[in-house]
């Protein structure tokens, strides 16, 4: 492209003071922004992405660099974007799980839930939120739904 592109999406000024932390996969990409600005009606949430998403907030040996660096990032949006609430998406086939944790797959959707558990609490424990939320992305064939998980 040598042309500057101008978005017909128009800047908004108003935030909507929530956070959504999820794995950064380009396959379940827009899906995430679909159930996030319809299904849950956030326009304009903030987006912390990285392989794992809340995997990353769970303890795991393997994830202490990205828990740092997730855990700034959510820290500054706290402050900065004065955030109420954070919704943690899990997904199903997360190559964060089969790949760097080797985890098998008749075991990551149950480790993947309960990874929504302690990622929750590890986010209350230390940030002043208290409003978070768990989910897990579902896939069957090409249909993606959202389900969502007590982190309570």
């Amino acid at each position: 492209m040598s042309e500057p592109y101008a978005s017909p999406v128009r800047f908004v000024v108003e935030r909507i003071h929530a956070a959504a932390v999820y794995c950064s996969d380009g396959r379940v990409g827009a899906a995430f922004d679909d159930f996030l600005t319809t299904g849950l009606d956030l326009p304009r949430y903030d987006r912390v992405a990285m392989p794992g998403g809340p995997a990353c907030l769970a303890g795991h040996p393997e994830a202490r660099l990205e828990e740092q660096g997730l855990l700034d990032e959510l820290k500054f949006l706290v402050d900065a974007h004065a955030l109420d609430r954070v919704i943690l998406i899990q997904h199903a086939g997360c190559a964060f799980y089969s790949e760097r944790i080797q985890i098998a797959p008749a075991r990551m959707a149950g480790l993947q839930r309960a990874d929504l558990v302690r990622a929750a609490h590890f986010v209350r424990k230390t940030t002043p939120l208290s409003r978070v939320e768990g989910w897990m992305a579902n896939i069957i064939d090409d249909q993606i739904t959202f389900e969502p998980v007590d982190v309570d």
